[in-house]
């Protein structure tokens, strides 16, 4: 119990902490010479280092053993989408004056505006079934639907590659990462036996 205390606190601290960095710096006036740019960027970065260590959980229970990891993967991926909507608010009241007309333009000439707000939907999505009752009405549906973090994830890493103009190699880090921790989701024993049994397939007569 203590140490699912402990996990617990720090998966907080991982969504507390950078939230209170960045109020800091809005009190302070530390936003530099475009304060709306300022804030995009860090809510943004913020959601894929959330989104990342939500996604790390699972591989960090198969590297462990622990089942801590799995226990905190919901309090990280509300911060991750609490991020997230952050990120889109800033874009939607200070670069677009709630103009849904704008919203409407931008998502059909800008395919990374697309690919962000894809993410945010599908995030919407299971943050609106995270609860034990949703589990509880989905039973196996709901295995399924939050499956649906991983195009999320490969769209937000994407987005902020395409929306990237000259230095790609920070956004380039995050879907390294990403594809890393996709890849521990591929049932490697299935497919080593699949291997296996074609290669002895071959060898007999």
């Amino acid at each position: 119990m203590i140490r699912l205390w402990a996990w617990r606190a720090a998966a907080w601290s991982l969504g507390l902490l950078p939230l209170a960095l960045g109020l800091k710096s809005i009190l302070q006036g530390r936003l530099g010479a475009n304060p709306v740019e300022f804030v995009e960027h860090f809510t943004g970065d913020w959601t894929l280092r959330l989104l990342l260590a939500t996604l790390a959980m699972t591989p960090l229970r198969m590297l462990t053993g622990l089942t801590e990891p799995i226990r905190v993967r919901r309090i990280l991926g509300l911060w991750t989408f609490a991020f997230l909507c952050l990120h889109f608010l800033t874009y939607l009241v200070f670069d677009l004056s709630f103009s849904m007309t704008q919203l409407a333009e931008d998502l059909v000439k800008r395919t990374y505006i697309t690919l962000g707000f894809t993410a945010w939907l599908l995030l919407l999505a299971l943050a609106l079934t995270s609860t034990v009752g949703w589990q509880r009405r989905l039973k196996r549906r709901w295995i399924t639907l939050h499956r649906l973090i991983y195009p999320a994830a490969l769209l937000g890493a994407i987005h902020y590659l395409w929306l990237v103009k000259a230095d790609t190699r920070e956004p380039l880090i995050y879907l390294s990462i990403l594809l890393v921790l996709l890849g521990f989701r591929l049932p490697w024993q299935r497919l080593m036996g699949r291997q296996r049994a074609r290669a002895s397939a071959k060898v007999d007569p």
